[in-house]
């Protein structure tokens, strides 16, 4: 593991959010492009988003079996350095438009994530989410982190349910590379808390602290 756990704020709707993370030090920043989402964000309002993200912290576009003529005009509206695929999305989808992308893996029952990762040998990541497979991320469904796999040899990035109040006990148990967060610092879907934001970060800290 490494000596500090990165953070992503996913489901990132308004500028605020956006600078307010990056005033905590967040890591990355993800939007929602998936227009089946209740944070979806237009391709207008995520370029102004974008716009308010510095140089060094990762710009992450989240997609889930969505049209490659969609995800195409997003990239160019956007220019991610990351993408993120929620869906049943094969290895030749993910690899088409000349970004690093994550893999998210449903660990709420349907998804094996040593098989997902066999069948994505060039994902940069992957994401371990806790809602069942066909379902929406940001779900807040916490999963039994015991169920983790060793060994995939690429950055394991934790989500599903995470908050304040249990995000450390997550990084004792699993050590992810990050963890990634939208619902657990939500007043309401795509709202995020300032105060809720500061205390995650904090924890996070915290669990570094222990696990370090």
């Amino acid at each position: 593991m490494t000596s500090r756990v990165r953070i992503k704020f996913c489901g990132i709707t308004r500028v605020r959010d956006a600078q307010a993370a990056v005033a905590l030090g967040v890591d990355a920043i993800g939007i929602v492009l998936t227009r089946h989402s209740a944070r979806f964000v237009d391709p207008d309002r995520a370029a102004s988003i974008r716009a308010a993200i510095p140089p060094f912290v990762a710009c992450v576009a989240l997609f889930m079996n969505d049209d490659p003529d969609w995800i195409h005009e997003c990239i160019t509206a956007l220019s991610p350095d990351l993408l993120q695929f929620h869906g049943d999305e094969q290895a030749e989808h993910c690899t088409c438009y000349d970004r690093a992308y994550l893999k998210a893996v449903a660990m709420n029952g349907g998804d094996d994530p040593v098989e997902i990762a066999a069948a994505h040998p060039a994902a940069a990541g992957f994401l371990l989410d806790g809602q069942a497979a066909g379902e929406q991320g940001g779900s807040g469904k916490v999963f039994d982190w015991r169920r983790v796999p060793q060994g995939l040899n690429r950055p394991l990035i934790l989500a599903g349910g995470l908050t304040c109040d249990n995000v450390a006990s997550a990084i004792r148990m699993v050590r992810p590379f990050a963890v990634d967060v939208s619902s657990g610092i939500e007043s309401a879907p795509g709202v995020k808390d300032a105060v809720m934001m500061r205390r995650f970060v904090d924890a996070v800290r915290a669990g570094d602290s222990y696990a370090g």
